[in-house]
């Protein structure tokens, strides 16, 4: 009879665990996936980390581990995920300091001690643990432009890889009352790469606007989304995540409405995207100072001039 009672326990207890590994990593490990049916019900598989994440509509509903509830590709309208803030939250709960927040997704990951760790485009920084795109450093050869083999906030530009300039104009500039800028290369926005004029003068976008001779200024935006990221550049720009024109004095404006439909075109499966913008300066101005980023994106000046 003891026997017997025992080896029904044995049997419950094996249930048990069954039903607990079925559940993900309450401790707040990262569980590896490859797609959604690998996770829990309030759970996705992350499309670049791998990791199974908590879907969420506050902060509260997330673990302690990660109580950021954020959009999953920096956009308006993404999937809102758990995201985290620090390495030490990541390890919340562990005898161990085996998770890292990462730089690139914002989610907790174990960390990684080879390249074959990592996903697609990314390699491991041994010391830290962390996966990076698999870029280029500044002054690297490179082919083409955008983005090409080089690192996030980085651009290809005449064989090499450069760094994104920083906004040194007033728009940018709070001292002269300008918006503050906040980029980092820790951020997942689009980066704008390179703004050219295209023309000052008379022209019809400006007369509907009150301008007597239409007088326009129009700059060529070419920007990329990060190469280590699932974000592309919609088909349609009127769904531009997030376009903003900041004048002088710090005022933001929606970009959107100044882009020429005509001249949006989407490459590179959706990563590169590229559209002329048009501000009306008005008669008698000669220059113009312009400040343009996306949402979760960097901070670009252009002077435009007569």
């Amino acid at each position: 009879m003891q026997l017997r009672k025992m080896m029904l326990m044995l049997t419950a207890l094996g249930a048990m665990s069954g039903l607990m590994a079925g559940c993900g990593d309450d401790d707040g490990g990262a569980k590896g996936c490859t797609s959604n049916d690998e996770c829990a019900g309030t759970e996705i598989c992350h499309p670049d980390a791998n990791v199974c994440v908590t879907t969420c509509s506050t902060g509260s509903d997330c673990p302690d581990t990660a109580k950021t509830c954020a959009s999953i590709d920096g956009s308006a309208t993404g999937t809102k995920i758990c995201q985290c803030s620090t390495d030490a939250l990541c390890n919340t709960g562990s005898e161990t300091a085996d998770m890292v927040c990462s730089d690139l997704d914002n989610v907790c990951v174990t960390k990684c001690t080879a390249n074959a760790d990592c996903g697609s485009g990314r390699k491991c920084d041994t010391a830290s643990g962390q996966c990076e795109e698999d870029g280029g450093n500044p002054g690297d050869t490179c082919s083409g432009t955008a983005q090409s083999t080089c690192k996030y906030g980085q651009f290809c530009g005449s064989g090499i890889c450069k760094e994104v300039s920083a906004p040194t104009c007033a728009n940018f500039d709070p001292a002269r009352g300008g918006k503050q800028p906040i980029w980092t290369v820790s951020s997942t926005g689009p980066i704008i790469y390179e703004i050219t004029q295209v023309s000052f003068g008379q022209d019809a976008w400006c007369r509907p606007q009150g301008s007597a001779t239409g007088m326009t200024a129009k700059a060529r935006v070419r920007a990329y989304m990060s190469a280590g990221g699932s974000a592309t550049f919609p088909s349609q720009y009127t769904a531009l995540p997030g376009l903003f024109y900041v004048r002088v004095n710090g005022t933001e404006l929606d970009g959107v409405g100044t882009v020429a439909e005509s001249t949006y075109k989407v490459s590179n499966a959706g990563k590169n995207a590229e559209f002329v913008m048009n501000f009306c300066p008005g008669e008698s101005s000669t220059t113009l100072s312009i400040g343009v980023y996306f949402t979760n994106g960097n901070e670009v000046c252009s002077q435009l001039s007569r």
